[in-house]
């Protein structure tokens, strides 16, 4: 046996920018599960409310949009109930952001392991999206509650439906954690060395929301401009969302829209794969 084959983990350099070893992240599961373990305590962690805030956080901001825009504003949903719909497009929006913003600041948050340890950097990222998950599960269930309730015992004739679209869920899922993954990766290895960006992804999130169809239906804004909305790879998921739960009454469901977004979500990923791994070198010496 020669002494290369001898070590029981060897590290050396990678053979090209887009080289993913899904073997050796593989191996790391376990530390994978201890990031997800730790981000989700640490979270928590001497809060009062704990793990409420996971369901407490998507219904009050449901129910602000739903005083804003919906009574205050005024603004045309179709007949759809102004709860429910403004609490689909969080529950989705929820996810994608909370990966976006949190996944954003991997080299930053993370230099002091790095510096100290070797394993596989996409170990961070992915352990993220993965603790993103779980609370999308929950507040997923809670919405299906309030749906299930809403129609059930509080107005049955809303003319809401679920619809055919409902068993893309598990696809629209994969692509808002791609999306997320992607945006988080490619805004972190942007950060390690232009910091401003840090401050602007906060504010860019929140206006790409009212870029997205949560407080209005896509069919309400005129033609002419919904181009600029469907150029938003968001849009497509929440509308397919907001189709299966409510049909397509009150949402715009296009294949080619679903398209183009798993589409960009692939090329998104593989170009913030080829940044992160150049950055990820020699990060240390610029952070």
């Amino acid at each position: 046996m020669s002494k290369e084959e001898s070590w029981s983990i060897i590290i050396k350099p990678e053979k090209s920018l887009f080289s993913v070893n899904l073997k050796e992240i593989f191996k790391f599961k376990d530390l994978i599960l201890l990031f997800v373990k730790r981000d989700f305590i640490s979270i928590y962690k001497q809060t009062v409310l704990g793990p409420l805030w996971i369901v407490l956080q998507p219904l009050l901001i449901s129910f602000t949009l739903t005083v804003v825009f919906g009574y205050i504003a005024g603004i045309d949903l179709n007949g759809a109930p102004t709860m429910l719909f403004m609490l689909a497009g969080i529950t989705v929006w929820g996810y994608f952001s909370d990966c976006v913003l949190k996944t954003s600041d991997t080299f930053i948050a993370n230099q002091n392991i790095f510096g100290k340890v070797y394993f596989p950097r996409l170990v961070i990222p992915l352990s993220i999206v993965l603790t993103n998950l779980f609370k999308f599960f929950i507040q997923l269930a809670l919405f299906i509650i309030f749906f299930v309730v809403y129609i059930t015992l509080v107005d049955t004739n809303t003319g809401v439906q679920l619809s055919w679209q409902l068993a893309l869920l598990p696809i629209l899922i994969i692509l808002m954690g791609v999306l997320g993954l992607g945006f988080g990766l490619l805004i972190s290895s942007l950060t390690t060395k232009y910091r401003d960006l840090r401050f602007l992804i906060q504010f860019g999130i929140q206006l790409a929301m009212y870029a997205s169809p949560i407080v209005y239906p896509l069919n309400t804004v005129p033609e002419k401009y919904q181009w600029i909305l469907l150029a938003n790879p968001m849009t497509s998921i929440i509308e397919t969302f907001k189709a299966g739960f409510f049909g397509e009454t009150f949402a715009v469901f296009n294949w080619f829209h679903l398209l183009y977004s798993i589409v960009f979500a692939t090329v998104l990923l593989f170009i913030s794969i080829i940044l992160f791994n150049k950055v990820e070198k020699s990060f240390m010496d610029t952070i």
